[in-house]
């Protein structure tokens, strides 16, 4: 691929740039970012380890510069803002909706066939904005939590058994947070189900400080992740530019898959070359079905936030 464009250079859109780098997906990566100079520091740095890592990726940096990112094939959008103290859920949402709305209008001018993956929370509903936004196919819109998700799924998994993650496989489902559904049921190490090898008691313990991976995070920080989400993205970038057919959990657009339409949710996919190249419906049981609705409903309230924002009234 000649392009790959990752917008908001803060420390998930970097990490992101810098993994599709060392990757050699593409001929160049650009990072763009509203602050100045912060880009084209982070890029320069991450090109000036390209001889160290062996990689030929030009890495550039820009400043609002968005005819920069002309002809891309994949754009990351990592952009939006945190909660600040005071500052309402309702708020956030209609601030990162607005500057989500502006990204993608402003990217698919200058790249109207690119691949969007966004990585902006709240996950869901921002995917759907970016959906709206693009006036394109939703296949080729969608965005990134569940890989992450997994990804510390798995890593609690590991610790908990002394085993490698390489060996560990899990899936799950729903909205990315609280309100996540992780598959017990789909989860294995080397094909050995995890429930012949951690009881009830293990397993919720570890589901639960999935739902809460974040927040632990941010208590031990002071700020959100960026290494594990930023490498994620690139992941999905990956499969995409390979064109693997790797099967992952992804927000997706849903058309009555398990039961729902009209929203964004995070579902098994097959991604592949032209991005989604289906959604994998798998047949849960009561149980499964009543918590991927529960997730469902509570995405649900955060789009009626979004809808009511009026953002593509004419």
């Amino acid at each position: 691929m000649d392009k790959i464009t990752v917008i908001g250079a803060g420390n998930v859109g970097a990490t992101c740039a810098n993994v599709i780098a060392h990757k050699d997906l593409s001929r160049e990566v650009v990072l763009l970012d509203i602050k100045e100079g912060v880009a084209e520091g982070k890029a320069l740095d991450i090109w000036q380890t390209s001889q160290i890592n062996n990689f030929n990726t030009r890495v550039t940096g820009v400043t609002n510069n968005y005819l920069r990112t002309k002809g891309s094939g994949i754009i990351v959008i990592t952009s939006g803002m945190p909660r600040k103290p005071g500052m309402s859920r309702d708020d956030l949402i209609k601030t990162n909706a607005n500057i989500v709305k502006d990204v993608v209008e402003r990217s698919i001018k200058y790249s109207p066939d690119a691949i969007i993956i966004i990585v902006s929370n709240p996950l869901d509903v921002m995917t759907y904005v970016a959906y709206k936004a693009a006036n394109k196919h939703h296949k080729k819109v969608f965005g990134m939590a569940g890989i992450l998700d997994i990804g510390r799924y798995t890593a609690f998994i590991a610790e908990a058994l002394n085993v490698s993650p390489k060996d560990i496989h899990g899936l799950l489902m729903g909205g990315h947070g609280d309100s996540m559904v992780p598959l017990r049921r789909f989860t294995s190490v080397q094909g050995i189900p995890i429930t012949e090898l951690l009881n009830k008691e293990e397993i919720d313990k570890i589901i639960d400080r999935t739902k809460k991976g974040g927040g632990e995070l941010v208590d031990l920080m002071g700020t959100s992740a960026w290494y594990a989400p930023g490498s994620a993205a690139a992941m999905m970038v990956e499969a995409i530019v390979d064109d693997q057919n790797r099967i992952f959990p992804v927000s997706a657009y849903l058309t009555g898959e398990f039961g729902l339409k009209d929203m964004y949710l995070g579902v098994p996919v097959k991604l592949g070359k032209n991005g989604i190249v289906e959604v994998i419906e798998l047949k849960l049981d009561q149980r499964e079905k009543k918590m991927v609705q529960d997730s469902a409903n509570h995405v649900r309230e955060t789009l009626n936030v979004v809808d009511k924002l009026k953002l593509f009234e004419k």
